[in-house]
């Protein structure tokens, strides 16, 4: 009897791999017949069936699959179903989550809605899965050209200013500040000073997804990715013990808006900021 129900279940089983076998057989020739009529929202919904019955088969339909959904989110964009487009990208990020080429169409098609901040997240991850990727390195640079204010680059290569912020910095860790919070940190050289000053514990929180994947980077190369913790969040958004275990001791912040004043009456401010830090307690 053991033998004989041991032989049921393995002819079950068999039956059910005929089946899925055969199921997916026909979904790879109907999305084939429907590429060639261009009915790509179809071939689409096949390819889907097909990847999540046979994950064996990735490798091998994974340009064709590419192509349909790229074809099809063209027609999706032209009928302005913006939602059932990035709920494909989705589906397909879920199928191929480290494909470049996917996260680099992602990324053009948020570009050209309007999202860039996003896109430049799209961007980042395809340069970052594949360094050579041409086109995905120019989408991102083009993107930052849009986002990253050129103000950063001059407050970043001011010697006297960012000499001010350390100096202050430095003071507070020394006299006894040694949880520190970054507000708004850009590239992240405000937390990159507090932790060289011999803070225990750094964090720092960022709202802009551009500048937040720039500050891992530039934190990562300063080998400082494990010291410092990063959250793309808005400060006010921040929660303890959620996102940092307790309050800091101290918080720096770049933030001061210059745009009507000029850089004058920041860097009457740093000053200031700085003396208070400077007065013995």
């Amino acid at each position: 009897m053991p033998n004989s129900n041991a032989k049921l279940h393995s002819n079950h089983r068999g039956g059910r791999e005929a089946s899925r076998r055969e199921l997916v057989s026909r979904s790879l020739q109907s999305a084939q017949h429907c590429l060639e009529n261009q009915d790509f929202g179809t071939a689409y919904a096949h390819y889907l069936l097909v990847l999540n019955l046979a994950p064996e088969l990735k490798t091998t339909v994974k340009e064709t699959f590419q192509f349909t959904l790229f074809k099809w989110a063209e027609e999706l964009d032209s009928l302005a179903r913006i939602q059932d487009l990035f709920n494909c990208y989705e589906q397909a990020l879920e199928l191929y989550p480290n494909d470049e080429v996917i996260c680099n169409s992602m990324g053009e098609h948020l570009f050209r809605m309007g999202f860039r901040d996003e896109a430049a997240g799209y961007f980042h991850k395809a340069v970052k899965l594949n360094p050579d990727f041409a086109d995905a390195r120019e989408n991102f640079y083009r993107v930052a050209n849009w986002l990253v204010e050129r103000w950063h680059f001059i407050m970043l290569n001011d010697a006297k200013r960012n000499l001010t912020y350390l100096r202050a910095i430095e003071k507070a860790v020394h006299s006894g500040s040694k949880s520190v919070l970054d507000i708004g940190t850009g590239t992240g050289i405000l937390s990159m000073f507090a932790k060289k000053a011999g803070a225990s514990l750094v964090y720092a929180c960022e709202l802009s997804k551009t500048m937040y994947e720039l500050a891992r980077d530039v934190v990562a190369a300063n080998d400082m990715e494990r010291e410092i913790k990063l959250l793309h969040l808005k400060s006010l958004d921040i929660e303890i013990p959620k996102h940092i275990p307790e309050r800091v001791s101290l918080v720096v912040t770049e933030t001061v808006d210059a745009g009507l004043f000029g850089e004058g009456i920041v860097e009457s401010l740093i000053h200031a900021w700085e003396y208070l830090l400077l007065q013995p307690k």
